[in-house]
């Protein structure tokens, strides 16, 4: 096998994989991704112990011990392209011999799980409460740079939504990726479940006007009306559907849980979004640490 150059992975002096700043022994096998570096200490605080600390750039990473489990906690920053990054870096860590520069023959299947903050796009999810994504929507471009296939469920989700929404290439082609079903089940009592969009921004993508106007005014009352089945769109942020679609491509399981600090139907703003968080957090530990 022809070892990867080292213009298409970069590992450090140290011997980590350059953004990440991370060795492959110091990533543990179940990962919980936030948006907010500062959130990293936030979820670490509950560890029984860490034993490892990386910063670089807005990477930053704690890996410990909660229970039974090893955990690392990762810093992504805001958008899908940030998750490209972290995602591939990841799979890197635990697939790539960084020795050699080539795939394991043996691959490992990593649990990632998002803990992130979201705008509520359904009356009855109010602030304060929890999402578990059970698909990632994507309105951002990432995934057409790979060669992502989307089951049958998901490419008549996708006619529905383009028929429904009157989506066009001006804005974007979306695509769609299933959470993991060996994650969602365990998410369900105190989650609220639903598609979560993920748009390539917080204004403009988001139906936010300051002083720009939109090119689509009513998209954002397009995805509240959204039906298909048993399917609605619940909520939209930044990162799901990139996180979603990649770890299919590479083989990891996956789901987004998300803390509504906003509600776009009903214009309403959590009054202490931190302590969502919080809630969100303290909740979700004590069932990954029982998976």
């Amino acid at each position: 096998m022809k070892p990867i150059a080292s213009s298409e992975l970069i590992i450090n002096k140290r011997g980590a994989v350059y953004h990440l700043d991370l060795r492959p022994e110091e990533l543990a096998p179940t990962i919980l991704t936030v948006g907010d570096p500062d959130r990293v200490q936030e979820v670490s605080k509950h560890f029984d112990s860490i034993e490892v600390r990386r910063q670089h750039r807005e990477f930053i990473a704690h890996t410990g011990q909660l229970g039974n489990k090893r955990i690392t906690v990762l810093s992504t920053g805001i958008g899908p392209d940030n998750i490209d990054i972290v995602l591939n870096e990841l799979d890197a860590l635990a697939n790539i011999d960084f020795t050699t520069r080539t795939i394991k023959p043996e691959l490992s299947s990593l649990s990632i799980i998002r803990l992130g903050t979201s705008g509520s796009l359904q009356a009855d999810i109010p602030v304060d409460a929890f999402v578990a994504g059970t698909h990632g929507l994507g309105m951002d471009n990432l995934l057409h740079f790979y060669r992502l296939e989307q089951n049958e469920e998901e490419q008549l989700l996708i006619q529905s939504f383009i028929t429904q929404t009157q989506v066009h290439n001006k804005i974007s082609l979306p695509y769609i990726s299933s959470a993991s079903p060996s994650l969602l089940k365990h998410f369900t009592q105190g989650y609220h479940a639903g598609i979560t969009v993920t748009c390539p921004g917080f204004y403009g993508p988001q139906g936010r006007i300051l002083r720009l106007g939109l090119s689509s005014p009513q998209f954002v009352d397009r995805l509240t009306e959204f039906s298909f089945g048993q399917h609605r769109i619940s909520n939209f942020e930044m990162e799901t559907s990139a996180i979603y679609g990649l770890s299919r491509l590479l083989g990891h399981q996956c789901l987004s849980l998300n803390a509504i600090v906003a509600n776009r139907v009903n214009q309403t703003f959590s009054s202490d979004g931190q302590a969502a968080v919080e809630k969100l957090i303290v909740h979700s530990l004590e069932i990954i640490a029982g998976i």
